[in-house]
């Protein structure tokens, strides 16, 4: 069985994943519109990341003890054990055109929503779970960025 400490290093990777997968993105693409994009949403990912490092670290002071219980259910056996949710680098290479990395991007923010979504579920700390749902809506921005520019390429 997972940990809370766990399911939170996963959120901290899939932050920090998108980060770089953002920043690497800007160095293969000539669209300066775009560049400031995906630099603006690597920075909310860099947020996002030190927000979850934050919450691990009150965690870890067992601040949160009632939240560690309850993440540590069933969670991980349910959802995250059967997901990759793009924890994996991306390889640039293989994209060839600005419609695969959309589409790639997009695949990003839906398994992070996915994910954020269902730890939602198990928190019952109102102020943890406002700050995790401002967090969803900024992924959910992110995605329908993505999604315009798709529909604009």
């Amino acid at each position: 069985m997972f940990t809370a400490q766990d399911i939170l290093d996963i959120a901290i990777r899939l932050e920090k994943n998108g980060e770089k997968t953002y920043r690497d993105a800007r160095h293969n693409i000539p669209d300066d519109q775009l560049k400031r994009i995906l630099a603006w949403i690597a920075q909310e990912e860099h947020d996002h990341a030190r927000w979850f490092t934050d919450l691990k670290n009150r965690l870890a002071k067992a601040e949160d003890h009632h939240l560690t219980a309850e993440l540590s259910r069933a969670l991980v056996e349910d959802v995250v054990k059967g997901q990759a949710f793009s924890l994996q680098e991306v390889d640039f290479e293989t994209i060839d055109s600005p419609d695969k990395m959309f589409h790639t991007f997009i695949g990003f923010e839906e398994d992070t929503i996915t994910f954020y979504e269902v730890l939602k579920t198990f928190i019952d700390d109102k102020a943890i779970a406002d700050q995790l749902e401002r967090i969803i809506l900024e992924e959910k921005k992110h995605k329908a960025t993505f999604r315009e520019m798709l529909a604009g390429n």
